[in-house]
């Protein structure tokens, strides 16, 4: 069958079926009529010379050469979404990025990494934050140019991303400086007891940190458990507790001085990575941007004697 001859209508409406696995669902929300939407796909069944569909009780199952045409649907349709976003500040002359982070992921590191477009008025941003797997959806569906997460994507055959390694941070201790402005703990030999607030349980350290703990027989008070970075910022800030985090997070608290680090361990390292698809539009902003990563995590000026 010639190119031409392919219905990219018909295909349309295949991928949104497809995608609801319900026909009457599928018709209401494409403003059709049930029996037309069913011709169509039929029409396009015949084209193709196969059966894309076979039915489980009320819903549709895809038969393995709809998987198939599936899997094509989703690349062809999903670019054309990224298209659209793409140009949808081309009507103000700018080029529209779209970037995701997790919502583990401290806003000051995201914001050191888009920092260089902050300046550039040709550039209008998007910025989600959302669990990985939600944000690896719409990453799929072309509704975002880059994914920044903490956690590494393992490489999947079904699902194409490409996961790029954008550099590390050790964790630190830091308290109020009018407490610990020039005292010095071990982590985690001197945390027994200690009031501390600690990354929650879904935070990709606060496992590297709990087995750092158990292994020294070493047992903290846990007063806070904060999955959001921002807020254990503030905790940090006002709480007069310790807090084990990333100095990213704390950056500007550090270079001011109302916070000082009172221990680091080496041991306990947050990750950084940006996740795209292999698919994608090359942009060269975005190249750029993930060429210079590492300025995201540069230093903090010393605030204490660590």
């Amino acid at each position: 069958m010639d190119l031409d001859r392919l219905n990219f209508h018909h295909l349309l409406y295949f991928w949104r079926v497809a995608r609801i696995g319900h026909l009457t669902r599928a018709a209401q929300e494409l403003h059709v009529a049930q029996s037309a939407l069913s011709t169509q796909i039929r029409q396009l069944e015949d084209r193709l010379g196969e059966p894309l569909f076979e039915r489980e009780g009320r819903r549709l199952a895809l038969t393995e050469a709809g998987q198939i045409v599936l899997s094509y649907a989703e690349n062809i349709f999903g670019l054309g979404q990224e298209m659209l976003g793409r140009l949808g500040g081309r009507a103000e002359g700018m080029l529209r990025l779209r970037v995701g982070s997790v919502a583990t992921l401290s806003r000051n590191y995201q914001e050191n990494w888009i920092r260089p477009l902050l300046g550039d008025p040709t550039v209008a941003l998007t910025l989600e934050s959302g669990m990985l797997e939600d944000l690896l959806e719409r990453l799929l569906q072309h509704r975002l140019d880059v994914v920044l997460s903490n956690e590494a994507v393992p490489p999947d055959t079904d699902r194409p991303f490409h996961c790029r390694f954008l550099g590390s941070q050790a964790i630190s201790l830091v308290g109020s400086a009018g407490a610990w402005k020039h005292r010095r703990l071990r982590m985690p030999e001197d945390l027994q007891g200690r009031d501390l607030a600690v990354p929650g349980p879904r935070h990709a350290l606060r496992g590297q940190f709990d087995a750092l703990c158990i292994a020294a027989d070493v047992r903290p008070r846990l007063r806070a458990e904060v999955d959001d970075m921002a807020m254990l910022r503030l905790i940090a800030r006002d709480s007069g507790w310790l807090t084990v985090l990333p100095e990213v997070v704390v950056q500007d608290e550090l270079r001011a001085g109302t916070l000082v680090k009172v221990g680091r361990s080496e041991q306990l390292q947050e990750h950084f990575y940006a996740i795209t698809t292999t698919h994608r539009h090359r942009v060269e902003r975005l190249e750029h941007l993930l060429e210079g990563s590492r300025r995201a995590l540069r230093p903090t000026r010393p605030a204490g004697p660590v």
